[in-house]
């Protein structure tokens, strides 16, 4: 089993509401670390990469706000998730809202680059971030990591690492997609990413969006990166997200996800995002989250 580098992002400079900073000691408090011991699975906490807080920083450019300090954070998560990479270990990346996807799914391309080898990408999440500065009608920037993973904006995401796309729409998917703006629907269709909304989970069911989605992002790559936004469950399972959208994933559905991504033998990088404690209840959303990194880390039922 490869250690676990756990690495924290207390990031929320991409979002309009305060709080996914404290997801990273919301994780940690529902005993992530101690779990993934008991599973003989070795553990290396690298704490936290600290970003400023809003109140200390003119947000700039209204289309991005917070642009700048969010791509340093970014650059930073790409050096530390490309240092765990490169000591055989396995980036367990906690946020923090979604931009920081930008820093970590390119460490994970950038490693398997290396070896000639392209990066499937399967992004959980009720929205699908794909916005660009010129569609978005708030700015946050987390509602922009995946347009910049897949093309040129915001350029401050797109040129972390020196090298753009991180990856190709033929292995990008997207699940759980229930809450998209109207311009960005426009972008999602023209993108050619393979799109399982939540009416195709509810139509097909979701072993099979997730034995679809699994042979998209594994066809021809070197590895899978996942990047599994909690606000992709319910709201009543999962209350403490930055922006929750009800219709979501149920319990079953989200660990049937991860179950199926940790028997296919294709993961390679994890981010569980946008946990955000203050919307909380009894911290359900982040032991929630901790379950979810078990199974996808190979914890079974029996």
């Amino acid at each position: 089993m490869r250690p676990v580098h756990i690495i924290g992002v207390s990031l929320d400079l991409g979002g309009n509401r305060r709080g996914v900073d404290m997801g990273p000691s919301a994780l940690r408090i529902a005993g992530l670390g101690e779990r993934l011991a008991a599973l003989n699975i070795p553990v290396v906490d690298e704490g936290d990469l600290v970003a400023p807080i809003p109140e200390t920083k003119s947000f700039g450019d209204p289309g991005k706000k917070f642009i700048r300090e969010i791509a340093r954070v970014c650059e930073k998560l790409y050096k530390t998730s490309l240092a765990a990479l490169e000591k055989g270990g396995f980036p367990l990346v906690l946020g923090g809202d979604h931009s920081l996807a930008a820093g970590s799914v390119a460490a994970t391309a950038d490693f398997l680059r290396r070896d000639g080898k392209p990066l499937g990408l399967i992004w959980v999440d009720a929205h699908g971030d794909m916005n660009t500065p010129s569609s978005s009608g708030s700015g946050n920037v987390h509602g922009m990591p995946l347009a910049s993973l897949l093309g040129p904006e915001p350029v401050e995401l797109s040129r972390i690492g020196g090298f753009s796309p991180k990856v190709r729409p033929d292995h990008t998917v997207l699940i759980g997609i229930r809450n998209l703006d109207e311009r960005e629907k426009e972008i999602v269709r023209a993108s050619g990413v393979r799109v399982f909304t939540m009416k195709d989970i509810d139509h097909s069911g979701i072993a099979a969006v997730a034995e679809q989605a699994l042979a998209i992002a594994g066809k021809g790559t070197g590895a899978v990166h996942v990047s599994f936004d909690m606000d992709v469950c319910d709201p009543t399972i999962a209350p403490g997200v930055g922006t929750p959208v009800k219709g979501g994933l149920d319990y079953r559905e989200a660990h049937m996800v991860m179950e199926m991504v940790a028997d296919s033998g294709l993961l390679r990088a994890l981010d569980l995002v946008e946990v955000n404690p203050i919307l909380d209840d009894r911290n359900m959303t982040a032991v929630l989250g901790t379950e979810l990194a078990l199974s996808a880390l190979g914890q079974k039922i029996i």
